[in-house]
């Protein structure tokens, strides 16, 4: 929304030229990555990801072995498609293999992200901003980046930064947090917190809440809150008498807060009909699931998206991490990361959780249904990526053909099409290109090289390539890594040119640089996602983090003067 209104001021102001206003949306970097996002739902739908994590995802008994599989394959799948698509469909199988190997989530999901981010480096289609700095070169030069042009120094990047975070990386995690249950105990996920209702013929009627107290604490649960006509009582003296109709907030694991309602006759929030308990119907399924960071249902409660209405889901708790939750479920606005306890009909829960752009954090079965043609689609993507790197076709066109086929074999379907692209990117993408060529022609970026040229004034070449990877790097911690490329591919053009050097360098460090996020939850979609199930705090990410890009830098400034002399 900021960067089309930026767009929108920028034509009024006459520093774009009305014809060349919506340019972007046409542009060859929008246009790829949006066929890169549906080819990566074809490989998804074929089953063949699936395959692969299922395949390549062992619990291992050292948690060096374990922790550095799971994040190469990520690397490794995240090359060739959307890193945020990898880490989805790789989650559930790298949560069953913690399982199994008695870790908890939160040693396993950070690496995970981590690793799937890393592995976007290798090559031109494995992350957004390789694209855009590909055609930021072309435009400038004549010439695009090649599609594994990337490969010399971004797979060295990846593989220094997995090896990091396998053998040292992992124990950075602060120790509360790698020591939480392991996964059998509701995956890692710190306490619930549940809405039930006080029946009438429930056993806490007329009871104090001091004398509740000692029967939830034989479940392990907690009394949080006391509503009474959508009033909230001080229960601080713990002498309220609980009457019927109350409404009860409690913070429990799943499986105690199960217990806890068919002891008590309690009915749960969003239940039309006495609670038979969670897992107790024949007909009734539960899924915990994990908001995904384009959700619809972000900015909304379960009443205004209709989860009960119009997907046939019934609210039953919800999991936010490093905040407590002190408010009703219907008025709980959801963010990306929280974990949801759903229920609902065994047959509808599933897709419900796909439409909603929920993520299962459950092993999931293949797609039977389409596994035959697994082989097919991966032979379709690589024959679209020999095309493009021998030359035979142009990336964009090579892509288009490989999308265009993958709706012919019926593995993208016409909705599919819509839901696989992240329109946010795709506005994004499409409002600041045209922001950054006036950035060009009012000659901001060029005032920008200066002053960053300024700060290093004296010193080597290399000193302002450190320079401008750290800017990046920090930019990319806090705003959409594709703006990050989109702003700061000019600005290393302007101080390659001032300095009389190679620009490609320059061009390659930005690249590496604006995929880099670690530092935050929110610098990567990636980060955003594991932070419900691995149980961080916002405070998490740099401990691991900043050593980690400390060593992004280490391991690449060498490689692009080696690769990419200047």
């Amino acid at each position: 929304m900021v960067a089309f209104v930026a767009l929108v001021v920028a034509a009024l102001l006459g520093l774009i030229p009305v014809r060349e206003m919506f340019a972007g949306f046409g542009h060859p970097a929008t246009v790829t990555v949006a066929l890169v996002l549906i080819i990566s739902r074809g490989l998804q739908n074929a089953g063949a990801v699936d395959l692969v994590s299922k395949y390549l995802l062992p619990p291992i008994k050292r948690p060096e072995g374990h922790i550095g599989i799971m994040s190469a394959v990520a690397a490794g799948l995240s090359a060739v498609m959307n890193n945020v698509g990898a880490l989805a469909l790789l989650m559930p199988a790298a949560l069953a293999s913690a399982k199994k190997a008695k870790r908890s989530a939160a040693q396993v999901l950070m690496p995970l992200s981590f690793g799937s981010i890393l592995g976007g480096l290798i090559t031109l289609i494995g992350t957004p901003p390789n694209i855009i700095i590909a055609i930021a070169r072309e435009d400038t030069y004549g010439q695009p980046f090649s599609m594994f042009d990337f490969a010399p120094v971004g797979g060295a990047v990846a593989v220094g930064g997995i090896a990091f975070v396998a053998l040292i990386g992992w124990r950075l995690v602060p120790k509360a947090r790698r020591q939480a249950p392991s996964t059998s105990e509701s995956i890692s996920i710190e306490n619930y917190v549940s809405e039930v209702r006080v029946t009438r013929s429930s056993a806490s009627v007329g009871k104090t809440l001091r004398e509740l107290d000692k029967q939830a604490d034989e479940f392990d649960a907690t009394i949080l809150e006391v509503m009474r006509r959508g009033r909230r009582f001080d229960i601080s003296g713990r002498r309220t008498q609980i009457m019927a109709g109350d409404v009860l907030l409690i913070e429990a694991n799943p499986e105690s807060i199960d217990a806890l309602g068919k002891a008590l006759d309690l009915r749960f929030g969003g239940s039309e009909s006495k609670s038979e308990g969670l897992f107790g119907t024949e007909d009734l399924a539960t899924m915990e699931a994990v908001i995904a960071p384009r959700s619809t249902l972000i900015g909304q409660t379960a009443e205004s998206a209709g989860l009960r209405r119009r997907y046939g889901a019934n609210l039953l708790a919800i999991s936010r991490q490093g905040q407590p939750i002190r408010t009703r479920l219907k008025n709980f606005r959801f963010l990306a990361g929280d974990v949801l306890l759903l229920q609902g009909e065994a047959d509808r829960l599933p897709e419900a959780a796909s439409r909603l752009q929920c993520l299962p954090l459950v092993q999931r079965s293949i797609a039977i249904g389409k596994i035959h043609l697994a082989g097919l689609a991966v032979g379709v993507f690589a024959a679209a990526i020999a095309a493009a790197a021998f030359g035979i076709l142009a990336l964009p066109l090579a892509l288009a053909v490989a999308a265009g086929s993958m709706v012919i074999m019926y593995l993208v379907s016409v909705r599919d099409i819509y839901e696989a692209v992240d329109w946010p990117i795709i506005v994004l993408l499409g409002a600041m290109i045209p922001i950054g060529g006036a950035l060009q022609t009012t000659g901001v970026t060029t005032l920008a090289a200066q002053a960053l040229l300024a700060v290093t004034e004296g010193t080597s070449p290399v000193i302002a390539l450190i320079l401008l990877m750290v800017v990046t790097m920090t930019l990319s911690d806090v705003i959409n890594n594709a703006a990050t490329a989109v702003v700061m591919a000019p600005i290393g053009i302007g101080m390659a040119k001032t300095l009389g050097v190679n620009p490609d360098a320059f061009l390659m460090g930005v690249a590496i640089a604006a995929s880099c996020a670690f530092l935050t939850p929110i610098g990567h979609q990636n980060n955003t996602l594991v932070m419900g199930p691995g149980g961080y705090h916002f405070g998490d990410y740099w401990r691991l983090g900043l050593p980690l890009e400390i060593i992004v830098l280490a391991i690449s400034i060498p490689m692009l003067l080696i690769v990419w002399p200047l």
